[in-house]
């Protein structure tokens, strides 16, 4: 793994004894001595810290914040320039086709929007934003020198408290500047796992010390990436690459809620970002498919690209998995995939065919647990 590139916590988490992986270009920790199952069940019953450092961590400067905002919708399909300041919005970049290249989070920094990226995404993030920004007069940079940090579970507040009692006023979604450990930190309301927690830009010569601050703590864990992925299934929530890509559309992967109003048919400021027609037409007219959640039956779970059938026996695949695994807090089988629509409503009944067997599965409402953020 020489040639992969390390984050600013490497030597901290084989101090702490992870098994490190190849993870989109980085050699990141997959879990570490409590296992993937209980850094799981400790991140929902108490508070687990993760290295997201490579994330992209992204600038967009201008003339005014507004005019930034402006830009940034020409690209997403999203309301940017009614983001108050020290808030935080979810979004993606669209194609042509109406498919999704990237999502990502965007901050309302007053003077300037503070953006993440996806770490397999960042180089072609870049790209599309220097191509799409900068004859709008807005200047990209991704950051270099700071680290990111996710501290999630009911917790979080308490431990990040500890260091500073300011974040107790942080609601879901707010971003704030707060000092800890003796940095500035960016600090947003928000996470992976449908637990309540912070997400924490951190000088990266300061990453190691707060790591330690925190893991300190009795209620603070270190967690990797094998319980992040089960973490987030189990709320419902995309991972780029695998539940949405350039090929899927925000209606079919029921992304529809981060859409507001004002971007749609009829909105002040409708359309104007690539794949628009495409997009309002499936809202004004239904997507072909949908992202749904699915429950299999018994204990054998269903992953990523086992076809989905209407029937026992016979016919062609009518969808798949995009994600699946066993939900260690839900004590089953979980998963989600693309169905056609005729076969999307909660509680119908269809078949995953493993290993040449069908098994029955039944489509479910996500999120699988309750989503615990405070609002």
């Amino acid at each position: 793994m020489d040639e992969l590139k390390r984050t600013p916590l490497h030597d901290l988490h084989i101090e702490l004894g992870a098994k490190m992986v190849p993870f989109a270009g980085y050699e990141m920790p997959v879990q570490y001595k409590l296992g993937v199952l209980k850094e799981h069940l400790h991140a929902r019953e108490k508070a687990g810290l993760f290295d997201v450092s490579h994330m992209g961590q992204v600038i967009l400067s201008g003339e005014s914040v507004e005019s930034i905002a402006l830009a940034l919708e020409s690209l997403v399909p999203v309301n940017i320039a009614g983001l108050a300041e020290n808030r935080q919005r979810y979004g993606f970049f669209t194609n042509d086709a109406g498919g999704i290249e990237d999502d990502l989070m965007i901050a309302n920094r007053g003077d300037h929007l503070f953006v993440v990226v996806n770490a397999a995404c960042k180089t072609q993030d870049m790209a599309h934003m220097r191509a799409g920004l900068e004859p709008k007069g807005v200047t990209p940079r991704l950051l270099g020198d700071r680290a990111l940090l996710a501290l999630q579970g009911p917790a979080a507040e308490d431990a990040l408290a500890a260091l500073n009692p300011a974040v107790r006023e942080m609601r879901f979604m707010d971003v704030a500047t707060v000092e800890l450990v003796g940095a500035e930190c960016w600090i947003s309301r928000s996470g992976y796992t449908g637990e309540d927690g912070f997400e924490i830009s951190v000088p990266e010569d300061k990453a190691v010390e707060l790591a330690r601050a925190l893991l300190a703590q009795e209620a603070v864990e270190p967690i990797g990436l094998g319980a992040r992925d089960s973490l987030r299934l189990e709320a419902g929530l995309c991972l780029y690459g695998h539940d949405i890509d350039s090929t899927t559309t925000p209606v079919e992967a029921a992304l529809t809620w981060a859409i507001q109003k004002i971007r749609r048919t009829g909105g002040a400021r409708e359309g104007g970002f690539p794949g628009a027609e495409k997009i309002l037409a499936e809202f004004d007219n239904g997507a072909p498919r949908a992202r749904v959640g699915l429950r299999p039956e018994g204990r054998a779970p269903m992953r990523e690209g086992v076809e989905i059938f209407a029937e026992a026996e016979g016919g062609a695949p009518i969808g798949h998995v995009t994600s699946g695994g066993f939900g260690p807090t839900t004590g089953a089988p979980v998963a989600m995939g693309y169905v056609d629509i005729d076969h999307a409503a909660p509680g119908t009944k269809l078949f995953g065919e493993v290993r040449g067997k069908r098994l029955a599965v039944e489509v479910a409402q996500m999120p699988f647990v309750t989503q615990t953020y405070k609002r």
